[in-house]
């Protein structure tokens, strides 16, 4: 069973985020590539598109505390493989986990988003980015189960339970 690391409940929810999305990435990356482009009505799109963006948010919501965007967002670059999407999220990963173990939620950072600036909590920032992953990872999931493919387990009870979430 996985050992929570961190008394702040945020850093684990982090940590089961990054988990949740590399399993998802891993079971997708032994697809073939009729159904990584598969999609289905009511889900942002392909399978690769949408671990691509998801990939591409979370790099936009570290920079966010970091100040240190991409040259390029990764949406429009493309799916760079499995091997290069899983370094991303990783490293993604790690940053909002130390910016959740460490940034009060009540903190306001001025950024530029959608072409204005505004002002926005750290909070919000981390809402959204548990949240939006979680989303296009059941949609994900849901054009798996259309294309008769089991995904995998996400869940925290799983998360909990399996030895490799540990790592």
């Amino acid at each position: 069973m996985v050992q929570l690391t961190n008394p702040n409940p945020l850093v684990e929810l982090f940590r089961h985020n990054t988990w949740a999305t590399l399993r998802l990435l891993d079971d997708c990356a032994t697809l073939d590539e009729g159904q990584l482009d598969a999609t289905v009505a009511g889900t942002m799109g392909s399978i690769r598109d949408t671990l691509t963006h998801i990939a591409g948010a979370e790099e936009r919501y570290a920079a966010r505390f970091t100040g240190q965007y991409p040259a390029e967002e990764l949406e429009e670059i493309g799916f760079p493989g499995s091997v290069a999407l899983r370094a991303m999220i990783e490293a993604s990963g790690a940053v909002l986990g130390a910016q959740a173990a460490t940034r009060p939620a009540t903190e306001v950072l001025t950024l530029q988003r959608a072409g204005r600036v505004e002002q926005i909590p750290a909070g919000i920032i981390f809402i959204q980015a548990i949240n939006h992953a979680t989303e296009h990872r059941a949609q994900i999931a849901t054009i798996l189960t259309q294309q008769g493919i089991t995904p995998p387990e996400m869940d925290g009870w799983t998360f909990w339970e399996v030895p490799e979430a540990a790592q």
